[in-house]
């Protein structure tokens, strides 16, 4: 059995908690361990008893690379109870670092996994901190084995064009895992909800100011006609007060976290429309990224609103579903939506739904390659029970 030692920024990030599952559901053992952004060590991520990091904050680079200079003095010590892995993933930059320092620890050349799934504005910067990221990446991903990343127009505007990365690049989206097998073929019927109003659904990390105040303008405008449901993980950081103007706000509402993939189905059968749209790194990482809400929403037939100039609405225009917004404005929303009717909506939500549920969903055959992928990193296949009896 591969034995992965999976290395994430956020160890409460539902999104790591999905690729567990993946690697789990391919058949990898996986050892995690990561930085917490808790005030107190997390017990267990699926079923699994994460190595803590220690502790970081949302948006404070500087305290992150302390975090990072931190750990990799004690990473060794921390880890040396484990068997040695067979694989070594490391989820974003700072942690491509310790992959380094892990690696050194176990004393063998264990092949080292790249998992970067968003491109960081600073990365971008072209002054001295922008050139100097880039420089550290090169350098740090330099034996790199294998880049894991998103979104084609990543590979397509950041890695290839600055060249990052020598490694061979798996593409791996951010999918809906799907715990039984897909069949191609209809769609599993859900009873559409009525409108109006018409409710959109915004959920996920919710980190977007423009988003929020673009929503907000559109409810008061349209005078309840629309309402907006938002649920997930609010970046307060990114808000002055974000539960005070949501509670302001007549036609918003805020119904806090949820489980994925436990309660996907439910919030998405409530709500109508999906909210595919992120300002907060505009011109960059916002207008590159397919982000999860993009394919867990189809996934449950909520039909996707988005941007027409990013990678999210040119894959949406390629499968002929969505609402595409010609410009962030008020305006533009309410010539798009205003005047829907029980018709329109209808053969909007009945496009998503005709499409392949594989365009949305990886299942378990889907898991089993991608840890194929993996293995074939490392030239002697690992056996996680046999280092455990060493």
């Amino acid at each position: 059995m591969l034995h992965v030692l999976y290395l994430v920024h956020d160890v409460s990030d539902p999104a790591v908690r999905r690729r567990i599952t993946m690697l789990r559901a391919g058949g990898a053992q996986v050892t995690l361990a990561g930085f917490r952004r808790t005030a107190n060590p997390i017990a267990d991520i699926e079923g699994l008893r994460p190595i803590d990091l220690g502790g970081t904050r949302d948006g404070r680079f500087g305290q992150r690379l302390a975090a990072v200079a931190k750990a990799a003095v004690s990473i060794g010590s921390k880890l040396g109870g484990m068997p040695k892995p067979d694989v070594i993933v490391a989820r974003n930059l700072e942690m491509l670092a310790l992959a380094r320092r892990a690696r050194s620890a176990f004393g063998a050349s264990v092949p080292i996994v790249y998992e970067c799934l968003d491109i960081h504005r600073l990365v971008l910067r072209n002054d001295v901190l922008g050139k100097a990221l880039r420089a550290t990446e090169r350098f740090l991903a330099r034996d790199v084995k294998l880049l894991v990343t998103s979104s084609p127009a990543f590979i397509a505007n950041y890695f290839k064009p600055f060249g990052q990365v020598a490694a061979p690049i798996e593409l791996v989206e951010n999918k809906y895992f799907e715990a039984a097998t897909i069949v191609p073929g209809a769609p599993e019927a859900e009873e559409s909800l009525v409108g109006p109003p018409w409710r959109i659904g915004w959920f996920g990390a919710l980190r977007c100011r423009r988003s929020l105040e673009l929503l907000a303008d559109f409810s008061r405008r349209t005078e309840g006609r629309f309402e907006i449901v938002l649920r997930g993980r609010p970046a307060l950081s990114e808000f002055s007060d974000f539960h005070g103007f949501v509670e302001a706000e007549p036609w918003l509402s805020f119904l806090g976290p949820y489980r994925n993939p436990e309660d996907m189905a439910a919030i998405y059968n409530d709500v109508h429309f999906s909210w595919a749209i992120d300002f907060f790194e505009a011109g960059q990482n916002s207008e590159w990224l397919l982000p999860n809400r993009l394919y867990e929403g189809c996934r449950f037939g909520a039909v996707p609103i988005s941007m027409g100039n990013t990678e999210t609405g040119r894959f949406l225009k390629q499968q002929d579903i969505g609402v595409l917004l010609p410009q962030a404005s008020p305006e533009a929303l309410e010539a798009a939506l205003g005047k829907m009717e029980e018709h329109r909506f209808a053969r909007l939500k009945g496009r998503v739904l005709a499409r392949n549920p594989r365009t949305w969903s990886y299942d378990r055959s889907d898991c089993r390659a991608l840890v194929e992928r993996l293995r074939s990193l490392t030239a002697v296949p690992g056996s996680f029970a046999a280092e455990a009896l060493a």
